[in-house]
C-alpha cells in the first residue's frame, strides 16, 4: 500500500475512489478525472433507478464501463466491486477520521439534499429526515454501521491483487499533496 507521498508505479487509466459513505468518493473521483483528463462516472446515478429501486441493467453497466480504457469511479455496490477492481490499476481509499470529518460531512450533506429537495439520480430526492429513526438503510445510519468496513476489506485487496496500486489517504492534508505531487506527477 503507497503512502500520499509515494510516486505512483504508472500513469493511472482506470481509478476507484474507496471510503465509507461521506468520506468524499464522489468528490475525489471528479477531482481525479479533472487531473487525469479521463472519464468520471457516478456509481449511484447507474445503481439508482425511479424512487430508490436499483437498476436492472446496473450490472451490465458496470461491465460496459470497467471495459473502457479510461475511466474513474466510486468503489461502492458488492456486484460492482469485483468487475471494477479486476480493471483497475489504481485505488485510493479515504480513510479519513469518522466522528470529526465523515459523519459530519454526511449528515450536512444529507440535511441539504432534503432542506432543498435537490434531486438526485433518476429524479429521486432524500427521504423525510424521520426516516433516520425508523429505516435501518437510511444513509446517515449506513454510513455509521459501515464505517469500519474497508479497514480489513482494503488490506486484503492489497494482499491479492498485486497489479493494482492502493494509496490511503488520512487527512486532507495528504489528499491535497498527493494530488498537487504522485497524480500531477504520474499525470504529465
Amino acid at each position: 500500500m503507497l503512502r500520499f507521498d509515494d510516486p505512483l508505479p504508472l500513469r493511472p487509466r482506470r481509478v476507484l475512489v474507496a471510503g465509507v459513505s461521506g468520506a468524499g468518493k464522489s468528490t475525489l473521483a471528479r477531482r481525479i478525472a479533472r487531473v487525469l483528463d479521463a472519464p468520471y462516472t457516478e456509481l449511484d446515478a447507474l445503481y439508482h433507478g425511479p424512487e430508490w429501486t436499483p437498476r436492472e441493467g446496473f450490472v451490465e453497466d458496470v461491465r460496459m464501463l470497467a471495459d473502457q480504457p479510461s475511466w474513474t469511479t466510486e468503489w461502492q455496490y458488492s456486484t460492482a466491486r469485483p468487475l471494477l477492481v479486476e480493471r483497475a490499476d489504481l485505488l485510493v481509499w479515504l480513510d479519513v477520521p469518522f466522528a470529526t470529518v465523515t459523519l459530519p460531512r454526511v449528515v450536512r450533506r444529507t440535511l441539504r439534499r432534503r432542506l432543498h429537495r435537490e434531486v438526485l439520480w433518476n429524479g429521486n430526492i432524500e427521504p423525510p429526515l424521520r426516516t433516520f429513526f425508523h429505516d435501518r438503510e437510511h444513509i446517515v445510519r449506513w454510513s455509521i454501521r459501515t464505517r469500519r468496513k474497508y479497514t480489513g476489506r482494503i488490506p486484503q485487496l492489497d494482499a491479492d491483487m498485486p497489479h493494482l496500486a492502493i494509496v490511503r489517504l488520512r487527512t486532507q492534508r495528504e489528499l491535497e499533496a498527493w494530488m498537487a505531487g504522485p497524480l500531477a506527477s504520474a499525470a504529465d
